[in-house]
């Protein structure tokens, strides 16, 4: 398959490189990047010297629809709105790793403070997260990728609320990211004298993620949830650990051994969320540089709650390599394929 890349120098668009040059079915057709137009992939990155020796070019969506049969984007907040229809009118197959298009028009305009795109462009995209919606992102032609922290929250809570196990007004996410979740521009919130040896919670009530999570976890319990949703920076490169909590609506003798093998029958046919057995709770550094959602969770019989533990790599199964999941999904081919990356460790 030819493949774009709008965006290639961010680090959700450099992660695309390092795996898709891995694909067996994929090639390279045409990478964008608006600050380094002219030069090589391999000028901006030396570690991708004969590796991806690309000419990185200006976004011209005729140019890219010639070349390419499926483009990825990766661009900040906003840029994809109207690059998006262009490219779909084109008749180019677009997986989209920016926000833009997750959420319904006034909702998105509320949460990113931005103009949203067109209604109908929304209103078609497919949500991709395969572990909901893997029936309905085969042989679409159009996925808004989702977010790093909803796709930690979500896969943490789906077999909770699927059962009706929890109480969905009762639900508290704590997640922690690493900075590369921030983007590649600088500026002083991710500057390393303000990270280092220092943790901080920030936009507390207000990050544009906890719409995303409500709206996919509302579709898997038939009923409005919501929840409180604090994220945290943390001073690492990459990662999401999220600890979720939850009032229990059942609870007997054993009951985390029993939620622990409800999760594994649960994911038992998703590839890349693996289930912790009893006692063991996972940490970023077991799923850097994959595309593995590692879950673990326990039980707390004096307060009724479940506490369930999530991680992920942020610009992998946060983005890049769920994107990619969700090309294979597309495409016909393997879903694992280009992606059974052992995690990085130490």
């Amino acid at each position: 398959m030819r493949v774009a890349v709008i965006g290639a120098t961010g680090y959700s668009g450099i992660e695309l490189l390092r795996i898709l040059t891995q694909h067996p079915e994929v090639s390279l057709e045409y990478l964008t990047s608006d600050s380094y137009v002219g030069k090589k992939a391999s000028e901006v990155y030396p570690h991708l010297k004969r590796v991806v020796d690309e000419v990185l070019r200006p976004v011209d969506p005729d140019a890219i629809a010639a070349a390419a049969e499926l483009t990825f984007i990766g661009l900040p907040a906003g840029l994809s709105t109207a690059l998006v229809p262009e490219l779909l009118a084109r008749g180019c197959k677009v997986i989209d790793i920016g926000g833009d298009y997750r959420l319904p028009g006034e909702l998105y305009k509320q949460w990113y403070g931005k103009e949203p795109g067109p209604a109908d462009v929304q209103g078609q995209a497919v949500y991709g997260l395969p572990e909901t919606s893997r029936d309905r992102i085969r042989g679409a032609n159009w996925i808004t990728n989702p977010g790093c922290f909803p796709t930690a929250a979500n896969l943490a809570l789906l077999p909770l609320l699927a059962h009706r196990l929890i109480d969905p007004k009762s639900i508290i996410i704590d997640a922690k990211s690493g900075v590369s979740g921030a983007g590649r521009g600088a500026n002083l919130g991710t500057h390393f004298s303000e990270v280092n040896e220092n943790f901080k919670a920030y936009k507390v009530g207000t990050h544009q993620h906890t719409p995303e999570i409500e709206q996919c976890l509302s579709q898997v319990a038939g009923e409005l949830v919501t929840v409180t949703f604090t994220p945290h920076l943390a001073p690492m490169t990459r990662g999401i650990l999220a600890t979720v909590y939850a009032s229990l609506t059942q609870m007997g003798a054993g009951a985390t051994e029993a939620l622990l093998a409800l999760y594994d029958d649960f994911y038992r046919k998703h590839p890349f969320v693996r289930v912790r057995p009893i006692g063991n709770l996972p940490m970023t550094k077991e799923v850097a540089g994959s595309n593995y959602c590692d879950i673990g969770l326990q039980v707390d019989t004096r307060t009724g709650r479940v506490v369930v533990v999530s991680v992920i790599d942020n610009v992998v199964k946060g983005a890049a390599g769920q994107a990619i999941q969700n090309m294979n999904l597309m495409s016909g081919f393997p879903e694992t394929m280009g992606l059974t990356l052992s995690p990085l460790y130490p």
